[in-house]
């Protein structure tokens, strides 16, 4: 699936060079663009996009704030674009202002969707969430574990301290 992460630039006529790598993964010529989370751009095949709208829309009740406000940020801007014999895209301005792209891009690939982030707004995300990033880090460590453990994936050492230092035997220098 999509992976990397590339630096491309938006051009004088607000297109957006898709990397070649991701090009080959996507596979087709027209692509779905909306709004992400943390002020990105999230971009899908039309496949994979219809999966996410249904889910979105089957797990949302139209008659919460909440539910219209999600259906409202990822499904309302959504755009079908093409992808042209370059591999640029068109980004339309309403997507292009939410995100803050002007010149300097980052392009994301997130397993089955591509991230196009302005790369300030980026590199400030990464340095900002820097503790959110070790929580989470932490978090998806302790359940690797107990899924490890519970899946009979054979014993660790460490489980029975799986996040704790409950004092398990460790080999010398590990906490």
């Amino acid at each position: 699936m999509f992976g990397g992460e590339f630096s491309v630039t938006l051009d004088d006529t607000c297109r957006l060079s898709l990397p070649r790598r991701l090009r080959d993964v996507l596979g087709t010529d027209k692509v779905i663009l909306t709004k992400g989370e943390d002020r990105c751009l999230w971009l899908f095949t039309p496949e994979h996009w219809k999966e996410k709208e249904l889910t979105i829309v089957g797990s949302t009740n139209p008659f919460s704030a909440q539910g219209r406000y999600i259906t409202r940020h990822f499904i309302g801007p959504k755009q079908e674009l093409d992808v042209d014999r370059q591999g640029r895209i068109l980004i339309p301005p309403s997507l292009r202002d939410f995100a803050g792209l002007i010149k300097d891009c980052i392009v994301l690939g997130q397993y089955d969707y591509i991230e196009i982030w302005d790369e300030g707004r980026y590199k400030a995300y990464l340095d900002a969430s820097e503790d959110d990033f070790r929580a989470a880090s932490e978090e998806l460590g302790a359940r690797i574990m107990k899924d490890r453990d519970v899946g009979g994936y054979g014993h660790n050492p460490y489980s029975s301290a799986a996040g704790t230092d409950s004092g398990a035997s460790r080999p010398q220098g590990q906490a």
